[in-house]
């Protein structure tokens, strides 16, 4: 049977994952880089997680405790046989890398943590930061852990429209008077 689509075997798979790990700048488990390559409807998870062990062991990847790396040897082979891969497939899995890249970077800057109270309350401290230092932290009190979970994960979910919410409320005021 015929297969349909850009990877076709081993080879294939291991010039893929080269081409996302060159791009990624963050160390990823091997769930993210089958995810990241998935862009392809004839890719195996199998042979993702096959390929893997065989390229730190060629010296192409690292496995840190973070997740996979890849080396200088890696980046030398990617610069070498990127031109292989097909173009429509290249396009997709270089904007689903910008996306983690982004997601990432964006997750970095948001910082959660709750904090158990004598009294049985729970405190979400959470705050928002950039290159330069910290924006804004928030305390909020919470009357079960659930709510401060809840209150943390809302958080993360949309700092920044909090942040230029009350940016906004606070210095609206400021300008009136």
């Amino acid at each position: 049977m015929e297969r349909h689509g850009f990877i076709h075997d081993m080879l294939d798979v291991k010039v893929l994952i080269l081409y996302v790990m060159n791009r990624v700048l963050y160390p990823v488990d091997g769930q993210k880089v089958y995810e990241l390559c998935y862009q392809d409807e004839t890719l195996s998870y199998f042979d993702v997680q096959e390929a893997l062990p065989q390229m730190v062991r060629t010296g192409h990847l690292e496995q840190t405790p973070e997740g996979y790396v890849i080396t200088e040897k890696g980046r030398e082979a990617c610069a070498v046989t990127e031109d292989s891969l097909a173009y429509p497939l290249a396009q997709r899995v270089g904007r689903a890398v910008e996306s983690f890249n982004r997601e990432v970077r964006r997750s970095s800057f948001i910082h959660t943590e709750i904090l158990s109270h004598e009294n049985g309350e729970y405190s979400a401290v959470m705050g928002l930061s950039d290159e330069k230092g910290i924006l804004m932290t928030l305390e909020m009190t919470a009357p079960t852990q659930r709510q401060a979970l809840r209150l943390t994960r809302e958080f993360r979910r949309s700092a920044d429209v909090i942040f230029q919410m009350l940016m906004t409320q606070l210095t609206e005021e400021a300008d009136e008077d």
